[in-house]
This record gives structure tokens, C-alpha cells and sequence, in this order.
């Protein structure tokens, strides 16, 4: 294998892995569920439920996506499983915010 191709496999593995990363925040629910564990870590998918208004299945699945892409952590404690932002998870919400604070015109 020559030094070019194994440059190219890089490349597309961590194209993968950025596919990975993006899909796992590229939802709005996903996306207020990462401002809601950037607000206040340990939450359980029970509260994550309540303060999304969505049912267990719907809220596992996106916690599930983001768990996947490495943007949130599931810690156990005692019978409830706690979610937090991983550190890619923060990063992921300081690019949102970056987002947010630009705001575009309508002229443009």
C-alpha cells in the first residue's frame, strides 16, 4: 500500500467519523438536548423527556445517536443512567453558539 493511499483511507475514515459527529447534533431536539446537559449535567433521560416534551422511545433514540457520535457520556448510578456533554459535546455546543451569535441579515 502505497503512502498516498493509505493518506486517502485516513482521509475518508475521518470523513466518516465527522459524518459521525455531525448527524449525531443534526436534529433541533438533539441540539436542545445538548444545551440542556450544557445547562445542567446528569440528567436523566426521564428529565431530558420532561423538559423536551417527547415520550422515552423518541428521547432514547436521540440520546442514543449522540452517545454514538461521542457527544454524550451515560453514567449509572444506582437505577437511573445520567447523561453529561462529553468534551467533543462541548466543543460541538461552542460551534452551535458561534451559530447563534451570528445572526444574518434579511438583507442579504
Amino acid at each position: 500500500m502505497t503512502a498516498q493511499t493509505r493518506r486517502n483511507l485516513s482521509d475518508a475514515q475521518g470523513a466518516r467519523r465527522l459524518e459521525r459527529i455531525v448527524k449525531g447534533f443534526a436534529n433541533h431536539r438533539r441540539i436542545q438536548i445538548l444545551r440542556l446537559l450544557e445547562a445542567e449535567e446528569n440528567l436523566t433521560l426521564l428529565d431530558l423527556c420532561q423538559a423536551t416534551h417527547t415520550d422515552v422511545k423518541t428521547a432514547s433514540e436521540h440520546v442514543r445517536r449522540m452517545h454514538n457520535a461521542g457527544l454524550v457520556s451515560k453514567r449509572r448510578k444506582g437505577r437511573w443512567v445520567r447523561h453529561a456533554l462529553t468534551e467533543l459535546g462541548r466543543s460541538v455546543v461552542g460551534i452551535l453558539k458561534a451559530f447563534d451569535a451570528e445572526k444574518p441579515s434579511r438583507d442579504a
